[in-house]
């Protein structure tokens, strides 16, 4: 076997589709977000404005959140020293834990090192905790959820996107006997769309299923305190297990669980993914507990993000351009190929010094690659305007131009 070359072919393959991701080395200026440095390859520096990031709210420049990591590195020094089970448990983490837990007014809480993690890691051991467990799982799950579907080697059933009737058909082919747990996001990421939770935990009540949600797409910005779009809509009660994260709109990192004591006592003595991971470093969970506890008490940051999004998806449309609109914060402009899609977006940054990164197949369907735009807080007027008249030059004049596109 020549490895080499097998690895020269599946890195052509994507260079073939037009698939293949290029990373630009971008140095984010704290007090100037969403402003950034782009550092070249020829090693010049170029101001960007990035367009396409997930922190939000900009919470990752917060000076109170900025405070507690550095309060936390002077006390306990860079990392936590261990595992939670091996000397890796802090006051930080259960300090996080407890606000977390509160946030969304369940017992208990339960930290990972990522979202992703935290999906996979309590999907993949819960059949080990109720066996003979069925997932129903939706067919637009984030690819952490996923994986912890197809690895948890218990049962899995497919319903189709927010498909209620599938759904149904599904719980109700299956023997009324078996543990269930619907899985499912509150937010859809890329085409921003929500779920329908209140008739699922319908369902769930009807069949005797357990309800999981993911809400990393919504925490901090949606809802009572930003406990999400369960909390936003009454319903947060009727959920057993939610999923956020604490990279996204609390502009720091990790992910957690939040559900019955019993249960993350359960998932924290039984998964892998926790057990088996180092902590997050003290600092970080302190800068997420202070995140989490400002945005509790900050609706109007979240009612100016909503009004960010809106201003920008009505200029979007007022120029005809195709993008989705389900009433949430993410702004999916489709381009449907991802050749042109990444010239597009090389041409935003080289020409405009905008950043937003393709989005194309696996993460979408094929035909339905796109740029995702996550206006916030901190886009005002003159970047919504550059950003604006950029596209608005591109798409008019030469970024639909197949012919000059392939040139």
């Amino acid at each position: 076997m020549d490895y080499t070359a097998q690895l020269d072919a599946a890195i052509s393959r994507l260079h073939d589709e037009g698939r293949y991701r290029t990373f630009i080395d971008i140095e984010r200026k704290r007090g100037q977000f969403p402003h950034a440095t782009w550092r070249k390859d020829d090693g010049t520096d170029t101001p960007v404005t990035v367009w396409c990031g997930n922190d939000y709210l900009g919470m990752g420049q917060h000076p109170a959140v900025l405070a507690a990591m550095h309060e936390a590195v002077d006390a306990t020094g860079a990392g936590s020293g261990g595992t939670r089970n091996i000397s890796g448990t802090t006051v930080y983490h259960k300090r996080l834990e407890a606000e977390l837990a509160s946030l969304h007014q369940k017992e208990a809480a339960l930290l990972f090192t990522s979202a992703y993690i935290a999906n996979d890691a309590t999907l993949s051991t819960l059949p080990k905790l109720f066996p003979g467990l069925i997932i129903y799982s939706d067919a637009l799950n984030h690819a952490s959820m996923i994986e912890g579907v197809r690895r948890n080697g218990g049962a899995k059933r497919i319903f189709r996107h927010n498909d209620l009737d599938h759904l149904r058909a599904l719980l109700a082919a299956d023997d009324p006997a078996a543990p269930k747990l619907i899985a499912f996001e509150s937010i859809y990421s890329m085409d921003g769309d929500f779920a329908p939770i209140e008739a699922i935990c319908d369902l769930a009540d009807e069949f005797g299923a357990l309800t999981y949600i993911d809400e990393v797409h919504a925490v901090g910005m949606y809802g009572p305190q930003g406990a999400g779009v369960a909390a936003r809509d009454g319903l947060m009660g009727r959920i057993d297990i939610i999923n956020g994260t604490l990279a996204k709109a609390y502009g720091v990192m990790g992910g957690y669980i939040a559900a019955s004591e019993k249960m993350c006592d359960a998932t924290r003595s039984y998964a892998p993914g926790f057990i088996f991971t180092t902590s997050l470093p003290p600092a970080v969970a302190a800068g997420a507990a202070a995140s989490v506890a400002l945005l509790k008490t900050d609706d109007g940051l979240r009612l100016q993000h909503q009004t960010q999004a809106k201003i920008l998806k009505l200029r979007l449309k007022g120029m005809g351009l195709p993008i989705i609109d389900h009433g949430s914060h993410i702004v999916p402009l489709i381009v449907g190929d991802p050749v042109h899609t990444k010239k597009l977006s090389d041409m935003l940054l080289s020409e405009f010094g905008i950043y937003v990164q393709p989005i194309n197949f696996p993460t979408v369907p094929r035909g339905t690659e796109r740029l995702r735009f996550t206006p916030s807080p901190v886009h005002g007027p003159r970047e919504m305007d550059a950003l604006v008249s950029a596209l608005d030059n591109l798409w008019s004049h030469c970024a639909l131009n197949r012919a000059e596109l392939a040139g």
